[in-house]
């Protein structure tokens, strides 16, 4: 019953995601679909009821749910609808982010904090306690660099049986960073895409 409550909880935070299925089902259809996405987030959690709290905000919050709404999706509408609904949702919401984000960069002094917070943020959000395994390198003025080379994303996506949803959030970071004013992001590769380590390098111009 706790995992059906706080699934509940969770998919109403899905919106974006609903309306990307509304566009492609008649209401009684989404409505179907999302309780059968429910009861599939439900599952998952009670499954992986035991990961570390760290891991939650990734694991409970963006992977499971997007893997029960993906899976669920790609039995009635198929594969590629399926992904188009996960990817259109990602798209919608990285692109708000990105416009708020590119404004606070137009701010003085904005650019250079930014920077300066990436370790301490990235720390904190996406290390060991997260289920991440990174490679941190020496400071350099101006310039953030590290390497993601284990991913919760990429490992539970993979368990799920839906691996190729990695790359939508691996691509989140390039739609978030990618056009920022003053600052280039600078990526060759992800976990998501087949490479070693998903690299980041984020400097000022």
């Amino acid at each position: 019953m706790a995992d059906r409550k706080t699934a509940e909880q969770i998919m109403k935070k899905k919106a974006v995601i609903r309306a990307e299925i509304e566009k492609r089902l008649p209401k009684e259809q989404a409505d179907a679909l999302w309780r059968q996405a429910t009861q599939r987030l439900a599952s998952i959690m009670a499954r992986y009821a035991d990961l570390p709290r760290g891991m939650r905000p990734h694991t409970d919050m963006r992977v499971f749910p997007s893997a029960a709404i993906y899976l669920t999706a790609k039995e009635r509408l198929g594969e590629r609808e399926a992904f188009g609904v996960i990817e259109g949702a990602a798209v919608e919401l990285t692109a708000g982010l990105s416009k708020k984000l590119a404004g606070l960069m137009r701010l003085p002094g904005m650019r250079g904090l930014f920077i300066r917070i990436w370790d301490p943020m990235t720390r904190k959000i996406f290390g060991p306690e997260n289920g991440f395994k990174n490679r941190f390198y020496p400071k350099v003025k101006g310039e953030y660099r590290m390497d993601i080379l284990a991913c919760p994303y990429c490992r539970y996506f993979t368990e799920l049986g839906c691996p190729e949803l990695t790359r939508i959030f691996c691509e989140n970071d390039e739609r978030m960073y990618g056009n920022l004013p003053g600052l280039t992001f600078e990526r060759k590769g992800t976990l998501g895409k087949g490479a070693d380590r998903c690299d980041f390098c984020i400097r000022r111009v």
